[in-house]
């Protein structure tokens, strides 16, 4: 019968070994992969690895770190559980994967470069579980999300959909900006909001749903006007912007801005039975201003006050405007960045159209001059601030 001992030179036999310093000297050549138990890791590890506890290495490891012919050095506390996994790791196909000699415990007596990582709290990883199994996502990108910035244009028809799935999939700073209060009659579309809440200020109305469902996240609220005086100052520090807007200045105003801070816009707008989304991400794909060079006559732009709009509609919008702006925080899949999504609900039927930046764009062209933020309201008819 062998004794731990001979499986762990068995297992030396077959792998191969490697100082920590000739890593760290070589550290963006390899995929690190720290296999320590979850209370090790939290206590310190190397920036950047991957972490995937032995005991769940070999129905976990496939989904994270997919390329097998990758560089990969694997890490525990002192290099016993490291060998082992190195050779369970060839064993599944990996064929560039190395043990690092002495683990953790060698490579921070070194002095080599290593920090106390950002970890979840077990509350967390319950609530987020979901997001934990898709390699897509997993707990890097969970934290990505936990330390993202959203901001809200309206706590409307768009933006109840947007907010309430960006709160439960755990972005931990949403900017809501509305100036409005709650209506009866905002309660067929706009699900931030209840009977009970009519006459309260929608920013509050929204704080106090959206803090209800995750107390993991900060709700900051602007309970004001969105103009050329103020537009900078809120938008500065947020990682993307959802416009939930229903009229022609804001949007313009709001592109300029966007433009000037280098932060991309999901953009949604619906009409009667129709909607649509785009992502404006400057500089990268065209603007606003390449999409609609000047606004229609007032008379042929009428607000869902004047026109109606199918309830369930922002619904379906603004939850697109989410998965978005989630796409965007963790640079998943392929955004909407030059092309616009239409959603016609009487035929259930979705298309796509190519959006180009226009080259003599005034705004992001070429040859465009300096950006001035101003107002626009004579452009046309002004509407309220939210569907």
């Amino acid at each position: 019968m062998s004794s731990p001992r001979d499986l762990l030179n068995a297992a030396k036999a077959e792998i191969t070994e490697i100082d920590p310093h000739e890593v760290a000297a070589n550290i963006s050549h390899y995929t690190l992969l720290d296999v320590r138990e979850p209370d090790e890791y939290e206590q310190g590890a190397v920036p950047g690895a991957v972490h995937i506890p032995r005991g769940n290495l070999e129905f976990s490891v496939e989904g994270r770190i997919q390329d097998k012919s990758a560089p990969l050095a694997v890490y525990c506390a002192g290099g016993v559980r490291s060998a082992f996994a190195t050779k369970t790791l060839q064993d599944i196909g990996y064929t560039n994967v190395v043990s690092i000699i002495g683990g953790f415990n060698k490579w921070k007596d070194e002095g080599l470069t290593w920090a106390a990582p950002q970890t979840m709290t077990a509350q967390q990883r319950i609530q987020y579980h979901r997001h934990l199994l898709l390699p897509e996502v997993g707990e890097k990108g969970q934290l990505k999300l936990l330390g993202a910035k959203v901001l809200l244009l309206g706590a409307g028809g768009l933006g109840s959909p947007a907010a309430l799935y960006l709160a439960a999939a755990g972005v931990g700073t949403i900017g809501i900006i509305d100036m409005d209060v709650v209506d009866t009659s905002n309660l067929q579309r706009q699900i931030l909001h209840n009977l009970e809440r009519v006459g309260m200020r929608k920013v509050d109305s929204a704080r106090k749903t959206l803090e209800g469902m995750n107390p993991d996240i900060k709700v900051n609220t602007y309970d004001t006007r969105l103009g050329a005086d103020n537009i900078l100052d809120i938008i500065d520090g947020y990682d993307v912007i959802v416009d939930g807007t229903d009229n022609f200045p804001t949007r313009y105003l709001v592109n300029d801005a966007a433009l000037l801070k280098k932060i991309p816009v999901v953009h949604g707008s619906i009409f009667r039975f129709e909607g649509q989304v785009t992502v404006f991400n400057p500089y990268i794909g065209p603007c606003y201003r390449c999409m609609i060079p000047e606004p229609p006559p007032a008379e042929l732009a009428p607000s869902c006050a004047e026109a109606g709009v199918l309830g369930v509609l922002p619904g379906i919008v603004g939850s697109i405007q989410a998965v978005e702006a989630i796409k965007l925080l963790l640079e998943l899949g392929d955004p909407l960045v030059g092309r616009l999504l239409t959603y016609d609900a009487l035929d259930q039927s979705f298309r796509t159209f190519k959006v180009r930046r226009d080259p003599e764009c005034p705004a992001c062209g070429e040859h465009a001059g300096e950006i001035i933020i101003a107002e626009y309201d004579d452009l046309c008819m002004p509407h309220a601030v939210t569907a």
